[in-house]
């Protein structure tokens, strides 16, 4: 009886299939959570750079 509820278990214990979704995953996480700070903290320099500077930059004579 122990057996055959010991089984299951340890063959489920050692399933490694869902890890690597779930790393993959946090690797996404972390590339989104990174981009997501890095607009916020650069994207009025970015727009000013993009929408002002840039322009001018081009239309010199």
């Amino acid at each position: 009886m122990m057996s055959s509820i010991c089984m299951p278990l340890k063959s489920y214990l050692k399933c490694l299939k869902g890890a690597t979704a779930i790393e993959y995953g946090l690797i996404a996480a972390g590339i989104a959570v990174a981009i997501s700070a890095s607009v916020f903290f650069f994207g009025d320099a970015i727009s000013t750079l993009l929408y002002d500077d840039l322009p001018k930059a081009l239309n010199k004579p």
